[in-house]
């Protein structure tokens, strides 16, 4: 059940200036191969829609369409993007997540333009437990992983919504940074809460103190970023990506990297976190490890050689 919408509060970024370089996008149309670069289409498929979604098999990707403001999301488009990821968190033919942004940037945050023109916008639900967070869909803890594609910006509300992902696929033009901080505008989309544990405390706190960009190859440097690719190819790879993991045994997946989480943020101690790992562990074995074994033993995999 979706929870009512709440005007979101202020986050970020207005205050970007042109920058050369910026990489055309399209859809080819569900079934084909997403391509990021040296595509045109005078009558673009995603035209009037600030949220696109696209559904390849068991990959859904995710696509953020304000180009003429770098991606910069509205009330609008953070209603959207809450609904297409809690539509994914119940629908049990998806098994991965994309999200990308349109017209060559992830995303530049909050439009403080639609805040400058209606202060009404600044209520927010204060309950996390309740309703969408400023950026759409980052309270959510999914069960299912989520990869995104960054390219461009991705700072500010931009840069929280990658830390809702699992993985980063990275252009290297690609830039990070909190610069909401010139401007007085705190992180409320889970910005201080997934850095320092992706990141590590001094590197987070260095980013959200200075608000400096980083680009890609720090980011790699730091974790941000799993990996740097060409610009021009992170949807393409990210999808790559999506559909392999998409690939493998699902609950086992699944009961791996929730156990992961739970020890990063939920568990008070290593044992704690043991018997967890354990309890939704053990009833893997039954339903994906002995048939798993089983195909092992008939050669699938001998020599870590795999199709």
């Amino acid at each position: 059940m979706l929870y009512k919408f709440p005007r979101p509060s202020f986050l970020i970024n207005f205050f970007l200036t042109g920058r050369a370089g910026l990489h055309d996008r399209c859809i080819l149309g569900t079934g084909k191969r997403f391509r990021s670069s040296g595509c045109t289409s005078h009558q673009h498929p995603t035209s009037g829609q600030t949220v696109v979604v696209e559904k390849q098999g068991p990959v859904l990707t995710v696509g953020i369409n304000r180009p003429e403001v770098r991606n910069a999301v509205n009330q609008e488009t953070s209603q959207r993007l809450f609904e297409e990821f809690s539509a994914f968190e119940q629908d049990d033919t998806l098994s991965v997540a994309v999200l990308h942004g349109i017209g060559g940037n992830f995303c530049a945050g909050y439009d403080l333009k639609e805040l400058s023109q209606d202060s009404s916008s600044l209520k927010l639900e204060q309950n996390v437990t309740q309703g969408p967070a400023p950026m759409g869909p980052s309270r959510l803890r999914l069960s299912k992983p989520l990869i995104a594609a960054v390219s461009g910006y991705a700072v500010a509300g931009g840069l929280e919504l990658s830390l809702l992902a699992d993985l980063r696929i990275v252009e290297t033009s690609a830039i990070f940074g909190v610069f909401c901080r010139r401007f007085g505008v705190p992180l409320i989309d889970g910005g201080t809460v997934r850095l320092p544990q992706l990141i590590g405390l001094s590197r987070a706190l260095d980013l959200i103190l200075t608000g400096r960009p980083v680009g890609s190859q720090e980011a790699l440097a730091f974790g941000l970023a799993n990996r740097v690719v060409p610009d021009g190819q992170a949807l393409q790879v990210a999808v790559e990506l999506a559909e392999q993991i998409s690939s493998f045994p699902q609950l086992c997946l699944r009961a791996d990297r929730n156990s992961a989480y739970h020890a990063s943020f939920d568990s008070s101690s290593f044992t704690q976190a043991m018997q967890y790992e354990t309890d939704y562990g053990l009833p893997v074995i039954t339903a994906e490890a002995i048939p798993g074994a089983t195909r092992f033993s008939s050669g699938t995999g001998r020599g870590g050689t795999f199709s």
